[in-house]
């Protein structure tokens, strides 16, 4: 007799609410301005920065794309019937920076690796038969070619900067069609890593030239038929720079992170850096 199995979500963060909280009071009072921890009539909104904080974390935790669908799960809570549905909107999008200046914060505190891997994945706004009239996002999505699923796509493309360990060190959104080495100058500037892993995308012996100068050694693998790619190709290499599909697997499985439902800009960027900054806090342990 077969019965109804329910399964939870497993999650690699497994920390209760209260946990979370004391998190983001620690990013609060580490890492927010005082300018802005002590700005005028501060003290006479409904629900704390921090209380948010600890909301828009929560929506990455349980994978939730809708902030619609988030916003009632809210009203569960006593701070989330503080606020309106269009107030909580307006006060998450003002957060933005704050959660990216946490996340950047966070990048000195990790044990510098030699070694960082580079690639992209893409983020559709469409089903593929809408690609040739698909509106939202109007001059800054295109068209674009996803090579390991063979097929076209309306959206954007996510390239990351990730560590050997798995740190997602940094992030640049470009229009789908935007080619990969486009985004490499901005994607690497300030990393520390010397040592720079990239798929057979990113091969140019002029990026190659221009990052050596730099001090950056970027290594790519050779196509079969080039001299020297059997020896050039080992499979060490091969197997460390694969290791960054793994992360982009766990960013999807996990924060479903490759569909938005955001329609501008600032909930688009939001949503990415809840994501990001939910999935570093697994390389961080906190007292």
């Amino acid at each position: 007799m077969s019965h109804l199995k329910y399964t939870a979500k497993s999650h690699h963060l497994q920390w209760s609410l209260h946990q979370l909280s004391q998190i983001c009071h620690h990013f609060y009072q580490n890492y927010c301005p005082d300018s802005f921890k002590h700005r005028r009539n501060v003290g006479l909104a409904k629900i704390s920065d921090v209380s948010l904080l600890v909301l828009l974390l929560l929506q990455a935790e349980l994978g939730i794309t809708s902030q619609r669908h988030f916003y009632k799960i809210c009203r569960l809570f006593p701070c989330g019937r503080l606020l309106e549905r269009s107030r909580f909107n307006r006060r998450s999008r003002q957060l933005v920076w704050l959660v990216q200046l946490v996340r950047k914060a966070m990048n000195d505190r990790i044990n510098p690796d030699d070694i960082a891997i580079i690639d992209s994945f893409p983020l559709p706004l469409c089903q593929p038969v809408r690609n040739q009239r698909a509106s939202i996002f109007k001059g800054k999505a295109d068209i674009g070619y996803n090579a390991s699923k063979h097929l076209w796509f309306y959206g954007f493309k996510v390239h990351m900067l990730v560590t050997l360990s798995g740190y997602i060190l940094n992030y640049v959104v470009t229009a789908a069609s935007v080619h990969d080495i486009r985004a490499v100058r901005d994607l690497i500037s300030g990393c520390q890593q010397s040592v720079i892993l990239a798929d057979l995308g990113y091969l140019s012996h002029e990026l190659k030239a221009n990052l050596a100068q730099e001090g950056y050694v970027l290594w790519t693998p050779l196509r079969q038929n080039m001299v020297g790619a059997r020896r050039h190709n080992h499979w060490k290499l091969m197997a460390m720079r694969r290791t960054i599909e793994t992360r982009f697997s766990e960013l999807a499985r996990l924060f479903d992170i490759e569909h938005t439902l955001a329609r501008g800009l600032t909930g688009l960027q939001l949503r990415l850096e809840q994501i990001v900054l939910a999935y570093n806090l697994s390389y961080f342990k906190f007292n």
